[in-house]
């Protein structure tokens, strides 16, 4: 099986009907249903993140059938001096192929490309903590459960 990726970045206005029907049921996949976490994934009318005017969803494609997604926020949506990446996804027929790991270095990089000079920070499950360190980011707070699972806040410090 051809294991190459074809990545699309897109603003919230650019996607079709079908990639936001993809990458929310991607979402929804993973967060709510693997982990059974019940919580409310999409836009609340006091905090629109998704179809923040900055955001950047990242799609990445195998065989025309969405297999991992992740989501760019500008600096201020989540944390007031940093970027943020989260909503970090792969399909589960996807995954042990290093296809998270491709995810986050094209995160990364377009990140980087987006908001030039700008630290990172995001909200890791604990458990991933050594994954988003062999991306460059280091721990900056205790344990805190966020929908009742252990996480971490990681930075990722521009380097020039």
């Amino acid at each position: 099986m051809n294991k190459s990726v074809t990545w699309q970045i897109k603003y919230f206005n650019e996607l079709t009907i079908d990639q936001l029907y993809d990458a929310l049921k991607l979402r929804i996949d993973v967060f709510v249903v693997e982990q059974c976490c019940y919580y409310p994934d999409l836009d609340s009318e006091h905090k629109q993140l998704d179809r923040h005017a900055e955001t950047l969803h990242l799609l990445g494609y195998q065989h025309k059938k969405l297999v991992a997604y992740l989501r760019i926020l500008a600096p201020g949506q989540s944390y007031a001096n940093y970027a943020s990446i989260g909503r970090v996804a792969t399909a589960e027929q996807a995954r042990g192929s290093g296809l998270g790991h491709q995810l986050m270095a094209e995160g990364l990089r377009v990140c980087q490309q987006k908001f030039i000079h700008q630290d990172i920070k995001i909200s890791a499950q604990e458990h991933l903590q050594k994954f988003y360190q062999h991306h460059g980011f280091q721990t900056a707070s205790p344990m805190y459960l966020e929908d009742n699972i252990p996480h971490v806040a990681m930075i990722k410090q521009y380097q020039a």
